[in-house]
């Protein structure tokens, strides 16, 4: 979609709006994305198989949120020979967690971290960014607590990006690039209103 610009909280709250993120690695200038079809997970068509489950209902991991984000990023991205989470990319997206919107699952064994997921929140949207494991199952774990944290608070959809078979095993499927946006609308109903109030209220 474009080249250039910056990884400021703004522009990228922007970009999230309009179905676009980035997705690049140095040292290439940033690249912005809008790919279609696009990979959607809607959290009633979330899939278990038999054998997650019964980990699950094992509690072999215990599962917290918005406890260790940069800890997570910094773990995505080691995961990776050539990483899009360069530097840059972790500063910004631990300054949008500090502003709220972006947030991180853990999985943990025994207290020790050893799988994840970030992504971003926006109205009732979530931008699923990366994931990472250094246990089996671990992830898959992070993924299954999101998906069900997100029904229940009324998400429309999880924004899985580009599509991978890992992600299709879990139910999610490929939309338009125009169902998409126009889903992703829906999902931001309200929500310029509910960030001036916001703004309002800090002010007071």
């Amino acid at each position: 979609m474009a080249v250039g610009g910056d990884l400021s909280s703004e522009r990228l709250l922007l970009a999230y709006a309009h179905g676009i993120f980035p997705w690049y690695s140095d040292p290439s200038p940033i690249l912005w994305w809008s790919p279609d079809p696009r990979l959607v997970l809607f959290p009633g068509e979330l899939k278990i198989s038999r054998s997650l489950r019964r980990v699950i209902k094992k509690q072999v991991f215990t599962v917290e949120m918005d406890t260790s984000f940069e800890e997570v990023i910094r773990a995505c991205g080691q995961t990776r020979d050539e990483t899009w989470i360069t530097g840059e990319m972790i500063e910004a997206y631990v300054a949008l967690h500090e502003l709220g919107y972006a947030h991180s699952i853990e999985t943990r064994h025994e207290g020790r971290l050893v799988g994840g997921l970030y992504g971003v929140a926006l109205g009732r949207a979530f931008f699923g960014e990366s994931m990472f494991s250094a246990m089996s199952d671990a992830s898959k774990v992070a993924l299954v607590f999101l998906v069900r944290l997100l029904d229940g608070l009324g998400f429309e959809f999880i924004d899985c990006q580009t599509t991978t078979e890992h992600l299709k095993r879990f139910g999610a499927r490929e939309v338009p690039r125009k169902e998409f946006l126009d889903r992703l609308r829906r999902a931001l109903d309200g929500l310029q209103e509910k960030q001036e109030a916001r703004s309002i209220k800090h002010e007071a």
